[in-house]
């Protein structure tokens, strides 16, 4: 018979049909044991229905019997749901001012992880104005027990949880004052099984009160990324959401400067629409990089209305990609 922890790693490869990650992935293994030729699994049951819970017991059973040695499979599921999401990374998205495109960024920086191979989420933090399902194209709703939510994933496996996922009506306006706003968000974080997550981007609404101070207060935060865009009234407010992350020694990771040309390809041109751009500006008073000035692209806002904004490839795209690899790294070194 193989060694437990020779059995432990082909239970772990196990992909669970639906959830699009492997029973590793999603930290469902508790225990794995063996005696004579019986092996004992205990798996976690957060957020699993009985008929979910059935269908793995049938697959962990076909596939740890065609091991040498085993003769029986016992598996059981227990309600002890600690350890169940390991996430490394929390990168929180945050400007003080609305309508500069955090969403955008947040989904954008989520797309850039994932190409580089990494496991990621999405918390959409913005309760009252959710919009990352709808640029991800996602309409499905999570699947959840008594004891927790499995986020929905979007085609390239990104895990994505967000109030409006939860409305019987995406148009449904979430009218709660800011305890309950605060409340969903821990409970985001909490009862959501984002399993193994190198990053987890947090897209926060805008301003420095109550759900941008219950991320940095209750959230491991690891780093931040500042959106702005060049006009010299958005800079000072954005300035503001520099100045909660500092007074709250939450690391800067970069800035990202939103809407910052239009370039008109007819006459080889960019004109700046919003005046001069500010992002390095910005980022020197963050004491940060400037990862990426976006242009306005009609070719993302159509991938965002259409729900395909993975596919997004634009020129500015590129060198982002490349910055916010080396930012997290150097983030992760410190």
């Amino acid at each position: 018979m193989p060694s437990e922890q020779e059995i432990r790693k082909v239970i772990e490869e196990i992909y669970v049909l639906g959830f699009e990650k492997s029973l590793g992935d999603m930290n469902l293994v508790k225990e794995v044991t063996t005696s004579a030729a019986v092996l004992k699994v205990v798996l976690a049951s957060q957020a699993l229905g009985e008929d979910i819970k059935e269908k793995i017991r049938k697959t962990v059973t076909i596939a740890a019997s065609k091991l040498p040695g085993v003769e029986k499979v016992d598996v059981k599921f227990v309600s002890d749901t600690a350890d169940v999401n390991k996430v490394k990374n929390v990168i929180a998205i945050m400007s003080g001012k609305g309508g500069v495109g955090k969403s955008v960024v947040s989904s954008l920086t989520a797309v850039a992880l994932r190409r580089a191979g990494n496991e990621v989420g999405i918390l959409d933090a913005d309760i009252t104005g959710p919009s990352i399902p709808k640029m991800f194209g996602i309409t499905e709703r999570p699947i959840g027990g008594e004891l927790g939510i499995i986020p929905v994933r979007s085609k390239t496996g990104i895990a994505i949880m967000s109030i409006n996922l939860l409305l019987p009506d995406e148009d449904e306006a979430v009218v709660w004052r800011g305890p309950l706003i605060s409340s969903a968000i821990n409970q985001f974080w909490e009862q959501v099984m984002w399993g193994n997550l190198d990053y987890l981007i947090v897209d926060l609404p805008p301003g420095t009160a109550d759900a941008p101070l219950t991320v940095l207060q209750s959230l491991p935060v690891t780093g931040i990324i500042i959106v702005s865009t060049p006009q010299e009234l958005t800079s000072m407010v954005v300035r503001k959401a520099v100045r909660m992350a500092q007074s709250m020694n939450k690391p800067i990771l970069g800035v990202v400067e939103n809407m910052s040309y239009l370039y008109v390809p007819e006459i080889k041109k960019r004109i700046e629409i919003f005046g001069r751009p500010r992002g390095g500006e910005m980022a020197q008073a963050a004491g940060a990089p400037l990862l990426a000035q976006f242009p306005i692209d009609p070719q993302l806002a159509r991938l965002c209305d259409e729900g395909k904004i993975e596919g997004y490839k634009g020129d500015a795209m590129g060198a982002f990609e490349e910055e916010i690899i080396r930012a997290t790294k150097m983030s992760e070194a410190s």
